[in-house]
Order: C-alpha cells, then sequence, then structure tokens
C-alpha cells in the first residue's frame, strides 16, 4: 500500500543552516578583539607572579610582568585592561587607594607612561582590596558601610586614579550617588576626558567567590545591603537611570551569564553603551569543567563571550580576552571560526 504523500512545511530556516558559508552569511552577531577588556591584578612589593589556584591561569602580576601581559593584550587588539591593586598594607578607610604611591596608582602610571593610547587603561574605583574589613566603603560606629563618608573617599580615589593616567574609571562600590560624586570631582579639576564606566547592576553574587582570593580579601560579613538583590531585575533600570543622569559614560551588568535577562533589560533601556562582567566564578566553572574533559574548552569560551554580545552588550570583561584575541590574531581554526 502507497503511503500518502505529507505535504511540506511552508517555512524552512534550516535553508539558512545548510552551510558554512550560508551560516556566515545570515549571521547576526560576532566577536572581536577590541569587544573585550582584560581584568590585571598587580601585587605590591611581589619579586614573581603568584597563581591564582581557584582561577587556572590567572595570576597576581609583578609591576614587570603586568606591563608584559599588557603589552602583548594591546598588540593583540584587546579593547582595554582593567587593574586591580593587591596591596602590602590595609586600614580601615583603605589609605592606599589614594596615595599616589600606592600599588594601583603606581601600575596605572606605569601602564600609561608604556602604551600611552594604545588601549583603554581602566582602574578599579573602589576600597575593598585596600580595606582591612574588606568593604567597599567607609564603617560608620555601628560597622555599617556609611554612604556619604564613603562618597568623600571615592572622590579622592578617583582623583588619584586620573591623575595616575587611567583613561576610564569603574565604580564598583555601589553606593547611592557615587557617579555624580566621582563626575564633580573629576570635572572641578579638570579631568573632563575621564570617563566613566558605572557597575550599575552588580549583584550581591556566590560568583565572585574566586575573585576573593585573586585580591587578597579580607571581608567580613557580606555586601548585601549595598550590591543588588539577585531576585531582582526591574531594579537594576532604575540604577541604569540614577547612573545615567548622574554622568555614567558606560554602564555594565554583573555577573554576566547568570544575569544575561538583566543585561537584555539593561542594554535595551540604556542610552550609553552596555557591558558585561565574565566573572572569575563564571571562569572557574568552565575551567573545572574543561579539565574533567566535560566540555570543549575553546568552543566554550566563544559561546559564552558570544551569549553577551547577543544579550546586548557591546563591551565584555573577560580574563579569556588575551588569550581569545590572540586566537583571533592568529586565524581561528576551523570548528571556531563562525565566532569571527
Amino acid at each position: 500500500m502507497t503511503q500518502p504523500t505529507l505535504p511540506g512545511p511552508i517555512d524552512r530556516p534550516r535553508r539558512l543552516r545548510s552551510s558554512a558559508a550560508m551560516r556566515s552569511l545570515v549571521r547576526e552577531h560576532a566577536l572581536r578583539p577590541a569587544d573585550l577588556v582584560l581584568p590585571m591584578f598587580v601585587r605590591e612589593g611581589a619579586s614573581e607572579n603568584k597563581p591564582v589556584t581557584s582561577m587556572p591561569g590567572v595570576e597576581q602580576h609583578t609591576m614587570d610582568s603586568l606591563v608584559r601581559a599588557a603589552t602583548e593584550a594591546a598588540e593583540r587588539g584587546v579593547g582595554g585592561v582593567m587593574l586591580f591593586g593587591v596591596p602590602e598594607h590595609k586600614d580601615a578607610v583603605g589609605s592606599g587607594a589614594t596615595d599616589p604611591d600606592g600599588i594601583l596608582n603606581r601600575a596605572l602610571a606605569r601602564l600609561r607612561a608604556e602604551l600611552g593610547d594604545r588601549t583603554v587603561i581602566m582602574a578599579d574605583l573602589c576600597l575593598d582590596e585596600f580595606t582591612d574589613h574588606g568593604h567597599c566603603g567607609v564603617l560608620d560606629a555601628d560597622g555599617r558601610v556609611d554612604n556619604d563618608a564613603t562618597l568623600l573617599r571615592y572622590r579622592e580615589m578617583a582623583l588619584a586614579q586620573a591623575e595616575a593616567g587611567a583613561h576610564l574609571l569603574g565604580p564598583s562600590g555601589m553606593m547611592d550617588g557615587q557617579i555624580a560624586a566621582i563626575r564633580d570631582a573629576l570635572d572641578a579639576e579638570g579631568h573632563l576626558e575621564t570617563a566613566l564606566y558605572a557597575y550599575t547592576a552588580k549583584y550581591a553574587s556566590a560568583f565572585y567567590g574566586p575573585f576573593r582570593e585573586a585580591v587578597d580579601s579580607s571581608l567580613q560579613g557580606d555586601r548585601r545591603t549595598y550590591q543588588q538583590d539577585p531576585a531582582n531585575g526591574r531594579e537594576a533600570l532604575r540604577e541604569l537611570e540614577l547612573d545615567v543622569a548622574e554622568g555614567a559614560d558606560l554602564v555594565m551588568v554583573k555577573p554576566g551569564l547568570p544575569y544575561l535577562d538583566v543585561l537584555r533589560d539593561v542594554a535595551a533601556a540604556s542610552p550609553v553603551p552596555v557591558g558585561a562582567y565574565q566573572v572569575s566564578g563564571e571562569y572557574a566553572m568552565i575551567e573545572a569543567a574543561a579539565a574533567n574533559g566535560w566540555i570543549d574548552r575553546d568552543r566554550t569560551v566563544l559561546e559564552s563571550l558570544l551569549a553577551f554580545r547577543r544579550a546586548g552588550a557591546s563591551t565584555v570583561l573577560t580574563y579569556y580576552a588575551s588569550e581569545v584575541a590572540g586566537w583571533f590574531a592568529d586565524g581561528l581554526p576551523a570548528h571556531l571560526r563562525e565566532f569571527a
């Protein structure tokens, strides 16, 4: 008995997936090294690099190795480097953050002298690496983070970083009014061209765990009174409106992959460029799974970065930035070319 012939589908989306050339022709998003920013750690007093055990391949740099690695990243076409300092000494108000001879400010000055404008030199503007209690601000008599007293410290820190040569400052402390306070301080001292990359939606996340090792964090307690609640999405749009009104030049969502919905919402609403931070925990999970042979490491790295671009990020902070840029510079192997 002859089987009846079924009518074919009217729509055949598979036509546009039929070959590598066809897929390339209609591809909506792609990666490029200039989209990527490399977070880097520089350790005061170090005579050799110190590996971050929870982030295989990431190190606390000496000053000289920092320059070499940043120069390599710039030569590969990475869009920028974001510096974090690891000081030898800490105190309650994070004095090292505003000391011109502090590790972060010295590193910024060294990179600006070596690299000039070849890449965007960015500075993490937060006190947590420099305070003995590990919080992102100054504490009051009851041990709570004092928002307005912290803003005064951020103003001082911003001036120190701008004078050291940073092109862009990344206020990451999530204090109310921080962008306005910093912008005012910079403008009053003539730093009109120093840009601000607001950590607009920064969540109180478990994904920051390995980063705490990377900066030798002294955190006591948690940061839930100032970083955002992971359950809230709409709140990020309120933070976006405030940051833009206060003078943010770029805005960021952090962490990345667990908050792609927030990234999409912020990107749709933002009048300024939007970025995402692929944080330490995301990096560590990829490395751990790859080390166990559970995933294809290189494809997973590129797929994860492409997810940020697809969700609306024009810039991605990632510990893979220089490595990925090197892949592009050398020519992607055949199995990765779809990401170009």
